[in-house]
């Protein structure tokens, strides 16, 4: 990687014409500008400068680097410039990755709190598939991803993992279908037209197993990656659908369903994930800690 110390040592050179006239401007030695060139040049594999009588004469390399310096700091005097010129007070921008599979309900809540800090805050959320918000979070395009589970092993993004807790899940279904449904949970899912959430979630993996283990064998008529689109699915009558039990009652309310049963065998997890190993940033910290009081156990409303 290009040090930019030694990318702007060498631009005031050019510009100036001279290392005598770059130190002036400087601050700086000439034998610490001479230097700094030096190490620059061996970075790059090529000469920069070539010597003609007393003065220094830019190569052919040195012309195409110094197009791309002059861009390079041009830009950051633009960016001061703007910064200098914003009002004070303005609204501190936290931007949020949220995978799609984790509920709307558990976003809202998780991200309410960063609201309520002091000083002005304003929350720009994109939504996506895992890798896609990874992506993003590895360019400093977001600050801070909520994921259904940890960085996958496979995926060749720096970061880490916070976990924000875990809940059991419930099932629900609009009354006229719970009519339909025999016998006592889980045993009710037999034959019951189901609806769950995509191989890409944590959860469909756990469901797979959690009705082998009580030989379960409901009819999966839709996987969705998107858990607002299984919803609304399910408030059609399509089938039975499941959400985290903390926001059991929102859920009846909102998608005008009943709750036919809950398990703690199943676990719903939530994670931010971050570029930082230790918070720092104020919006973050107040999610985790909140999440936290809130998110684990499983009779939370």
């Amino acid at each position: 990687m290009i040090n930019n110390k030694h990318l702007h040592y060498f631009w005031v050179v050019a510009r100036q014409g001279s290392i005598a006239r770059a130190s002036e401007q400087l601050h700086i030695t000439p034998q610490t500008i001479s230097g700094q060139l030096g190490l620059l040049e061996d970075q790059l594999g090529e000469a920069l400068f070539q010597r003609v009588g007393r003065n220094l004469q830019l190569t052919e390399f040195g012309r195409l680097v110094l197009s791309y310096a002059d861009e390079i700091f041009s830009l950051t005097g633009e960016l001061e410039e703007v910064v200098r010129q914003l009002p004070a007070g303005r609204p501190t921008t936290f931007r949020v990755g949220i995978v799609d599979v984790v509920p709307k309900s558990i976003t809202h809540r998780l991200l309410a709190p960063a609201l309520k800090l002091s000083g002005r805050l304003r929350i720009v959320c994109r939504e996506g598939n895992l890798e896609s918000m990874l992506a993003e979070l590895a360019v400093h395009r977001i600050d801070m991803v909520i994921a259904d589970g940890p960085i996958p092993s496979h995926v060749n993004v720096r970061g880490f993992n916070h976990p924000l807790g875990e809940c059991g899940i419930s099932f629900f279904s609009v009354p006229e279908l719970a009519s339909q449904l025999q016998g006592e949970f889980p045993f009710n899912l037999n034959n019951a037209p189901l609806l769950i959430p995509g191989e890409v979630s944590l959860l469909h993996h756990q469901l797979i197993r959690w009705f082998d283990k009580y030989s379960l064998r409901p009819r999966i008529i839709g996987e969705f990656d998107d858990s607002a689109l299984m919803k609304a699915f399910g408030r059609a009558g399509t089938g039975v659908f499941i959400a985290p039990t903390p926001i059991a009652e929102e859920v009846e309310k909102q998608y005008d369903v009943v709750s036919i049963g809950q398990t703690s065998e199943v676990r719903d997890q939530f994670y931010a994930i971050s570029v930082e190993r230790k918070i720092s940033h104020p919006a973050v910290a107040t999610i985790t800690e909140t999440a936290r009081e809130w998110l684990y156990g499983d009779n939370l409303s």
